[in-house]
């Protein structure tokens, strides 16, 4: 049984209960308590039907107590009326320890059906090609990639797309840096080209801006080559960004995140999508020509709040910025004639294949990305563009929330961590800035990560190959980091401490990542393998029902963290299996047990424990490392 089971015995009982009694239908709720004082589960009916009847909340709680007592059900052992007027009921632990073991066994545990196939497209990352990713473009990968995997566990069918804005002001900057700044079109030795764009070419380009002004009209002059797309200049900005893609694409990869597409700017410039989409918001008249006033000759799309009007098209005809994203937006909802033509960028990690829109016809058979809804991951300062999209892509759709934008807040750095990876910031934390060269590159800090794991690792392992050790380093390092980053609510801004996220004590990731390897190791002292077939009858201590509970708990999460988008729901769920199991750990004997019928039913658990951990974790994009 999963705790779902229980939830569903219940409603379905108090449904009937309330039609024998002649109550009015109420929508109530079941759902866990607030307090385990209170019991496993606690329902609000009769607050709800207290109104119609003329009772004391109380008053109906008894009535629908006494009656639920006359056939408690299969999952349930008592129930109790609570004076505040709660129906609160203790779950019968025998059914839940033999239905929770058994079913958590199974490869699917976790999954639930609330997608039922739906095609949802979720686009992120979404990083200009002219730098390498810092700490906070990892927080919209990370969120992104969770997102993605919540709602493949949801029964979604996900298409995960990244858009590479390969037509704009930075890529400009680092072509007018190596066309007309003297930089080399070769890196250093031994550095990333992605790292050598960003923290050389683009930061003392942008500075030269301020003393050079005949650079800054090369700049005016390569951005019009680059969209139009012809040039020498625009073709070797192509090669640029493709390089700088391609060292991204590592970075990601390294951080567990796979696409389905990459989408290019510069194509959805130069394809029909805009022309097609500006006819259509005209003839639907959702923006309109101004003819006085500031904005006079521009066409505008009107604000719904006290801001100002957006000017979609200037005056002189030009289109501004959020032009090239609402026809990619609708492209993503499927409300548009695909111009697009695909090729296979390459293979990632795990064998995936990674597709590229061109749009140059081909032989390919052409390939749907489109869904019916849209999640597009990107930082809150974009909030206001979001909410004219989306308010758009409801009146092309006719259907409220098709179009979601998932914004987040963003990520500094504490002083500590600045100070170890070299930053000076006065003993303060620190917000990133790509243009200003403020920023700490993702590979740096997973490399820095990785380093202090494997001497760690090394320490406690010392009969460890090198090969496993490294392996060790780099899942807990990219286990720390992720975690960090999805442990908090979207709309708070994450301060990223080193020391911190690499503690083996406390919330994070490796404190989650060694409960695991604990498991692992009980498992391996023990030396046979856990007989199932047995109804666990003996596991009644409070840690080894705390823990059943939360390992029943799995799906219901799944659902949670689905409807509401939220990866922090994920990471609390493995948190609190990792807590459960480390109580249970010190307080309850396994391979010492006083039967052997008792070691086999404990055994049965801490290895249901590690299967049900490493899904959980692995929905949040953690790897289960069996040595720490």
């Amino acid at each position: 049984m999963t705790l779902r089971l229980l939830l569903d015995e219940i409603r379905s009982n108090i449904g009937q209960i309330c039609i024998r009694l002649g109550y009015p239908t109420v929508q109530f709720e079941v759902a866990e308590a607030a307090k385990s004082d209170f019991g496993d589960i606690s329902c609000n009916v009769a607050f709800l039907l207290a109104k119609p009847l003329g009772k004391r909340p109380y008053d109906i709680a008894k009535e629908i107590s006494s009656q639920y007592e006359k056939n408690l059900g299969r999952f349930v052992k008592k129930v109790t009326p609570h004076q505040s007027g709660y129906i609160n009921f203790i779950a019968n632990y025998s059914a839940l320890n033999n239905s929770t073991i058994k079913s958590s066994v199974r490869e699917d545990y976790g999954s639930i059906n609330i997608g039922n196939k739906t095609r949802i497209v979720v686009e992120h990352t979404s990083v200009n090609p002219n730098k390498a990713l810092h700490v906070g473009h990892v927080r919209n990968i990370i969120i992104g990639d969770t997102i993605s995997r919540i709602l493949k566990k949801a029964n979604y069918d996900v298409r995960i797309l990244n858009y590479v804005d390969d037509s704009g002001l930075q890529v400009a900057d680092i072509v007018v840096g190596f066309k007309y700044g003297g930089f080399a079109e070769e890196p250093p030795k031994d550095q990333k080209f992605d790292h050598y764009c960003g923290d050389i070419v683009y930061v003392k380009t942008t500075e030269m801006y301020e003393t050079d002004k005949k650079l800054e009209e090369f700049r005016t002059t390569v951005l019009k080559e680059i969209e139009e797309g012809k040039s020498e200049i625009a073709k070797f900005a192509n090669n640029i960004t493709r390089r700088v893609l391609a060292e991204q694409l590592k970075t990601c990869w390294r951080l567990g995140s796979t696409y389905d597409c990459l989408n290019f700017e510069s194509q959805i410039v130069r394809s029909n999508l805009w022309k097609i989409v500006f006819e259509k918001m005209k003839e639907m008249e959702i923006i309109q020509l101004e003819k006085e006033g500031k904005n006079t000759g521009c066409w505008v799309i009107r604000s719904e709040t006290d801001e100002e009007d957006k000017v979609l098209v200037r005056s002189s005809g030009l289109a501004t910025y959020i032009a090239k994203d609402i026809p990619y937006a609708a492209w993503k909802l499927g409300l548009l004639g695909d111009p697009f033509y695909y090729v296979k960028y390459g293979e990632q990690p795990g064998g995936k294949i990674l597709w590229e829109t061109i749009l140059e016809r081909n032989s390919n058979a052409k390939i749907d990305f489109s869904g019916e809804r849209v999640i597009t991951v990107i930082d809150s300062r974009q909030s206001r563009l979001q909410k004219i999209i989306t308010r758009l892509m409801s009146s092309f759709k006719s259907q409220e929330g098709a179009y979601v934008h998932l914004g987040y807040e963003a990520v500094t750095l504490s002083a500590e961590t600045a100070s170890m990876l070299n930053v000076e910031t006065g003993g303060k934390q620190i917000q990133m800035s790509g243009r200003k060269g403020i920023y700490v590159n993702a590979d740096y800090v997973l490399d820095i990560l990785g380093v202090k794991t494997y001497e760690e690792a090394k320490k406690r392992n010392p009969e460890l190959d090198e090969i496993r050790l490294v392996n060790i380093a780099e899942a807990v390092a990219v286990g720390a980091l992720r975690y960090a980053m999805v442990k908090q609510d979207l709309d708070k801004i994450i301060t990223f401490d080193m020391a911190e996220s690499l503690s083996l004590e406390g919330d994070t990731g490796p404190y989650i990542q060694y409960s695991y390897a604990r498991a692992v190791r009980i498992l391996e002292k023990a030396g046979v393998k856990p007989q199932f077939d047995t109804p666990f009858d003996n596991l009644n201590t409070e840690y080894e029902i705390n823990l059943i509970k939360a390992m029943s708990k799995f799906d219901i999460r799944i659902e949670e963290a689905a409807k509401n988008l939220s990866p922090k729901v994920m990471a609390r769920y493995c948190y609190e299996l990792a807590v459960a199991f480390n109580a249970f750990y010190e307080h309850v004997k396994v391979l010492t047990a006083e039967s052997k019928s008792l070691v086999n039913e404990r055994l049965c658990l801490v290895h249901c424990f590690k299967e049900t951990l490493a899904k959980a974790l692995d929905v949040i994009g953690v790897s289960s490392p069996d040595r720490m």
